[in-house]
Formats: C-alpha cells, sequence, structure tokens
C-alpha cells in the first residue's frame, strides 16, 4: 500500500479521476510490474491490499466494463512523461491477432522516441486486416484535435498505408509524411515512361540510395521519391518534404515494431489478454502506455547513472524500457525499505517528467 499512496498524488493530478480510479489505476500498474502479464487473474493476485483476489478480479472487469476514459487526457499524459523538446517523428502501424474466434486489430498512431514509439492515439478495428483511409484520417484528426499540425515533424509508415486519397488528405493537411510504397508501383522514369519503381533504382549498388530529382506523379500527387538498394528487395519512399531526410526519418517507423514487441513477448504479454470487446481493449492500451512510458523514464535515468553495457556490434544489451522495468519489478516485488526509497526516486522522476510538483508529506518506511 506504501507504494500505491506514494504513485496516487503524482497520477491524480495528471489524469483527473477521482480518488478510488486513482487508486485502482496505481494497484493495477504495480500489479502489472510485477506479474508482467495483462491476465487479469494474475494481475488480481498481486494488488498490494488486504482483499479477497476474487474481490480485486470483480474491481478490474468493473473499471474495464463500467469506467470512461478520456483517451485525449492519456494522449497529453503520454506527451507530457516524454518531454520530448522538438516535434515529433510519428509512426502509424497495426498490431493484430485472434483470440479465439474474434479478431483484435489494433490501428496504433505513436511518437518515435529513442529507440521505441509510444502509443498516442489509437483505435480497435472492427475487422480482420488493414486500415481503410477514413479510419486512418479520422485518427490524424483525433491527434490534431489534441496537439496540432505544428507538433508533426514527420509522419512515417509502411506499405499498407498507400492510397490516393490518403495522400491528397495528409497534402492538404499539410502533414509532412514519408511512407514506404511498393517496388511493383508504377511511377514515370526520366523519359515519362510509367515503370516499376524498382527499375528506376535497378542501377544502385547494394547499400546506395538515389533522390530522384522532380517529384513524380504517384497516386495522383506530386511526391518527391527516394530508392535504396538493400541485398534482396529496394526500400523506396514517398514524401511531399525535404527528402534529403527522408530516410533518416523513415527509420524511426521501425521503433513502433519495438512498441508492440514491448507490449507482448518482451514486456506485459498483451496477447494474454482474455479481453475481446474494443473498448475495453482500448482502456487496457491507455494503462499499459502508462506503465510503458514509467519504465522507459526509470530506464533512461538508470542509464545516466550506470550506461547500459554495449555488445561488440554497437547495440545495447537491453532497451531503456527493458532496464526501466527490471529495476521498478525488482523493487515491488521486494518492498523492503531500501527499495521503497528506490521507488520514491522513481517517482520524483515522473514528477518531474509531468511537472508536478511533489507533496512533502513523509512516508513512513518499513522497519
Amino acid at each position: 500500500m506504501k507504494m500505491v499512496t506514494m504513485l496516487s498524488p503524482i497520477l491524480q493530478d495528471a489524469v483527473n479521476w477521482n480518488r478510488a480510479r486513482v487508486n485502482f489505476l496505481c494497484h493495477f500498474l504495480i500489479a502489472l510490474l510485477k506479474v508482467k502479464t495483462v491476465n487479469f487473474a494474475e494481475i488480481a493476485t498481486a494488488f498490494s491490499n488486504n482483499v479477497k483476489t476474487a474481490s480485486n478480479y470483480k474491481r478490474i472487469q468493473r473499471f474495464f466494463r463500467f469506467y470512461t476514459i478520456d483517451f485525449s487526457i492519456v494522449a497529453q499524459l503520454m506527451a507530457k512523461m516524454l518531454s520530448i523538446r522538438t516535434n515529433w517523428i510519428l509512426t502509424l502501424d497495426r498490431t493484430n491477432w485472434k483470440f479465439g474466434k474474434s479478431n483484435i486489430n489494433a490501428l496504433v498512431l505513436a511518437i518515435a522516441y529513442k529507440g521505441i514509439a509510444f502509443p498516442i492515439i489509437w483505435v480497435l478495428l472492427p475487422k480482420r486486416g488493414n486500415s481503410n483511409t477514413e479510419e486512418r484520417m479520422e485518427l490524424m484528426e483525433r491527434f490534431i484535435s489534441i496537439f496540432s499540425i505544428e507538433r508533426i515533424k514527420s509522419l512515417t509508415a509502411d506499405r499498407e498505408f498507400l492510397g490516393q486519397v490518403w495522400f491528397s488528405y495528409l497534402i492538404r493537411k499539410n502533414i509532412p509524411f514519408c511512407i514506404r510504397i511498393r517496388e511493383n508501383m508504377k511511377i514515370a522514369n526520366s523519359a515519362g515512361i510509367l515503370t516499376r519503381a524498382k527499375n528506376i533504382f535497378r542501377h544502385l549498388p547494394i547499400g546506395r540510395f538515389q533522390i530522384l530529382t522532380n517529384p513524380r506523379f504517384i497516386n495522383g500527387n506530386r511526391m518527391y521519391v527516394i530508392g535504396l538498394r538493400l541485398a534482396h528487395e529496394y526500400l523506396i519512399l514517398v514524401t511531399d518534404h525535404n527528402p534529403a531526410n527522408a530516410l533518416e526519418n523513415y527509420a524511426k517507423r521501425w521503433e513502433i515494431e519495438t512498441l508492440f514487441s514491448c507490449l507482448k513477448t518482451r514486456g506485459f504479454c498483451f496477447e494474454e489478454t482474455h479481453l475481446v470487446d474494443p473498448r475495453r481493449i482500448e482502456k487496457l492500451i491507455a494503462l499499459l502506455g502508462i506503465a510503458l512510458a514509467f519504465a522507459h523514464i526509470t530506464g533512461t535515468w538508470l542509464h545516466e547513472r550506470k550506461p547500459i553495457p554495449i555488445k561488440k556490434h554497437g547495440r545495447k544489451t537491453r532497451s531503456f524500457f527493458r532496464y526501466g522495468l527490471d529495476y521498478l519489478r525488482k523493487i515491488v516485488l521486494t518492498q523492503s525499505s531500501q527499495h521503497l526509497c528506490d521507488f520514491q526516486k522513481a517517482i520524483r522522476l515522473l514528477s518531474s517528467a509531468l511537472s508536478i510538483p511533489l507533496l512533502n508529506t513523509p512516508i513512513a518506511l518499513a522497519n
């Protein structure tokens, strides 16, 4: 309970929920850190209270069944927790799986930052397969209503997110984008003859790229085209702005794949949820996003104190997220006096990110 008492004032000011809901949120987040799974039966056993597990389980069910979350507040909370001073590189993608006969299909818009993307706006699609243009535009409009277009440095997406109406929408809204197209899409060569996109870049050696000098018409819109020849395929991008930075911006797209991995097998086992109602899964993503950002903030701070070792291939042995998650998990599982002090340090990091002053009320530690 002490950790819940420490965390509650910070989240109370951040999400502006009533005290009972914030208390539940704190219990849920701390239990999630303990068990590393979204399975409600497991989370119910890890609540730090004197209530029976069955009662905790019913409390979790009631929250996801009845409580209405203002997702715009959650989006602002996520943005505050990241404390990014520059404009954002956004990445758009889906994650999907089946639970029984139900298709779970989430379309997620996320902020790419320090090796991982953080979910900012999302929607559960009532179908299997790709999103359509209307669904993507609705997601972008939700983002714009909360943050404005000026916060977008670039929107990145993979080959699923194509189409004349979609490109026209982004250009009309003046949303900078960098999107990968398929190798066989037809574009005009230097002679004005339509050909497959990859044919224009066949002359490139492996590992080299080229920016076409003049914009080309693709899906009825004039865009810059950038091609990179890889070992077994071509990476071909289109953008409406600053083609010199297209490859660098697009490289950030992979960070949403890291997000999905951290939500699933490398973090919170998202696919173990038994939820199938889209509205309840959307609430679960909100809570997972808060836990993800908390762990990442903590891991970044730990890295500044004791840097993560670098392997021979130049990559870190673990991510900031995993560094912070392991640290927080050890604290909440042990709950010694020293670990409560360590948890209070992590709370101070969270408070600093949210720019919320901490109360000076001392917290009694166990003897």
